[in-house]
């Protein structure tokens, strides 16, 4: 038995298998967990035919964290459907182009808020969605929040890890996370995995991947008390087993 078994979870940001949202419905569900998944704007349709190759159905709703009122028909889905949620997995990103490139310094406020408010404060707006379950001691689960914004664009890009953990900060209301889970893996490893088919921040070089090491490494040494380091080389099956057994070890 899991430590999801019997859970409900709300899953965002599956949009195809190769995702880490898609990896952790799958892991769910196969730890008996049930779970719904979002999707939004021209990405559900493509959110919809991943979500067929879980081990079992799933309902797949629609969510634009900019929506007042998908938010509010998402809240009242869940509490119609399950009456309660026991956790809930933020995996929404997204940042115009101009952003992500070597002349993001171009991008206008515009765009930066774009980002923001998809990327960063959206953790809120789904926070509110399962805002009863919060209250009642539920869990809420982010692939990424500020520590990732301090380590890639703070030290990575070199904007200064302050200046980027303020504006997180009052992007998120100061939402702090209870544990983050830093997962390390050998590099010749990381390289494998990546593959030939490289984003932006994957072709920025050995040097801003080994400021962003650094990063992540200073930050889980300075926090032993909030952060948790898991080894990350094996299989998909190998490192949820110790991810699991390393939360479950904190949740005690």
């Amino acid at each position: 038995m899991g430590i999801v078994d019997g859970k409900r979870l709300l899953i965002t940001g599956v949009l195809t298998d190769a995702s880490l949202a898609f990896s952790v419905a799958r892991l769910a569900q196969e730890e008996g967990a049930e779970v719904v998944l979002t999707g939004a704007g021209r990405g559900l349709r493509l959110t919809e035919r991943t979500a067929r190759k879980l081990p079992h159905p799933v309902e797949v709703l629609e969510f634009d964290v900019t929506s007042r009122e998908q938010t509010d028909a998402l809240r009242q889905r869940l509490t119609e459907t399950w009456g309660r949620v026991d956790g809930a997995l933020h995996a929404i990103g997204f940042a115009p182009e101009i952003c992500l490139g070597e002349d993001f310094m171009a991008a206008e406020w515009s765009d930066v808020a774009v980002a923001m408010e998809i990327s960063a404060y959206s953790l809120k707006t789904v926070a509110e969605v399962v805002a009863p379950a919060l209250a009642a001691g539920r869990d809420v689960v982010s692939d990424r929040y500020v520590a990732s914004s301090v380590a890639y664009q703070g030290y990575g890009r070199g904007l200064g890890a302050d200046a980027v953990v303020a504006v997180n900060r009052f992007a998120t209301d100061g939402l702090q996370p209870d544990l983050v889970v830093l997962i390390t893996i050998d590099a010749r490893v990381a390289v494998r995995r990546l593959g030939e088919d490289l984003d932006r921040i994957e072709q920025a070089g050995d040097a801003f991947q080994t400021a962003v090491v650094a990063a992540y490494s200073e930050m889980a040494a300075e926090d032993p008390a909030r952060w948790l380091v898991v080894d990350g080389n094996g299989t998909i099956e190998e490192v949820a087993a110790r991810v699991a057994a390393a939360v479950e070890g904190r949740l005690r």
